[in-house]
């Protein structure tokens, strides 16, 4: 995701000369070829997060199309004034691009890990929220920003993932319907879609087949659209690689309220507490309970009941 990303940002550079991309000492070989062929488009500002923000305002109000490239606890943690201030507050075009989504940096420690970032972005207005599930969207989540007019927060895993849609071109902002299903929808973001994957690959074994629907634009989050997608079900799931209390769990929560929805809402996440585990990305699923086993536990429960009461 973070080359399907920053490769359409850099390859923009070919037709327009107002993109300028500022790091903080991160990502640096992503950007080797980038800063040599464009060395007027990119400054590393080392580990100075606040005065990365500032300066990334000030080049923004100057006309530049600013992306900040860094760690998520580094792009909106250390220096959440200064976005606060600088960016929302102003309402500049400025781009954050924050790498390592929720637990994908295990084991570098909970300094490292980015599982309130979706509950500290709702707390900014004008700041818009995007998490893409696969390179397609990341892609597309990279063209949408090169055109918006408004603060936007990329969060995105590390490296590697698999594309996961089968097509190449849709609304990023919209919720996308990734497998159709009845019954029992899984709403998902991030990271964590490699593990509703494989769950969903289980379940159609045995014969169960979930609605899979892909929430890429969580702030603002088109509920209307949304809604449609799930009259028709009994059960959502929301699983993410997030605190519960703070992310699309408790977004939908209040969906759900406020619609009168007929369907009822599990959500699954990480519970909201310090994480001291040391484990790898894999083992901290397991152990929080959002791994793909627990996912088919869970949908396998709820079908059960749903069945029965047919």
């Amino acid at each position: 995701m973070r080359n399907a990303f920053m490769n359409t940002v850099m390859d923009a550079c070919q037709t327009r000369d107002d993109i300028f991309i500022v790091t903080g000492d991160a990502g640096l070989g992503v950007f080797d070829e980038f800063k040599d062929t464009y060395p007027d488009k990119f400054l590393n500002l080392g580990v100075a997060e606040q005065n990365m923000i500032g300066f990334s305002a000030g080049l923004s109000l100057t006309g530049f199309k600013v992306y900040v490239y860094n760690i998520i606890p580094f792009v909106l943690y250390r220096c959440y004034e200064q976005v606060r201030n600088d960016i929302c507050y102003q309402k500049l075009p400025v781009t954050l691009v924050g790498i390592g989504s929720g637990i994908t940096y295990a084991p570098g420690g909970m300094t490292h890990y980015s599982v309130e970032d979706i509950g500290i972005a709702q707390t900014l207005p004008n700041l818009t929220v995007i998490s893409p599930i696969d390179p397609v969207e990341a892609k597309l989540a990279a063209q949408y920003s090169l055109e918006a007019n408004e603060p936007v927060y990329i969060r995105l895993a590390k490296r590697g993932e698999p594309a996961i849609h089968d097509r190449d071109k849709f609304d990023i902002t919209l919720p996308q319907v990734v497998k159709e299903g009845a019954d029992v929808a899984i709403l998902f973001h991030g990271s964590i879609s490699v593990e509703v994957m494989k769950a969903y690959e289980e379940l159609i074994r045995g014969e169960i087949y979930p609605l899979l629907v892909s929430i890429p634009m969580l702030q603002p989050l088109q509920k209307e659209s949304l809604l449609d997608i799930l009259k028709k079900m009994k059960h959502v799931i929301c699983v993410e690689e997030h605190f519960e209390n703070c992310g699309l769990g408790n977004i939908m929560r209040k969906v759900s309220l406020e619609s009168h929805s007929t369907w009822k809402l599990k959500t699954m996440g990480i519970p909201y507490q310090f994480i001291h585990e040391i484990k790898n990305t894999e083992s901290m699923r397991e152990h929080f309970g959002i791994s793909s086993s627990d996912i088919v536990r869970t949908v396998k429960d709820i079908a059960g009941g749903v069945n029965e009461r047919r």
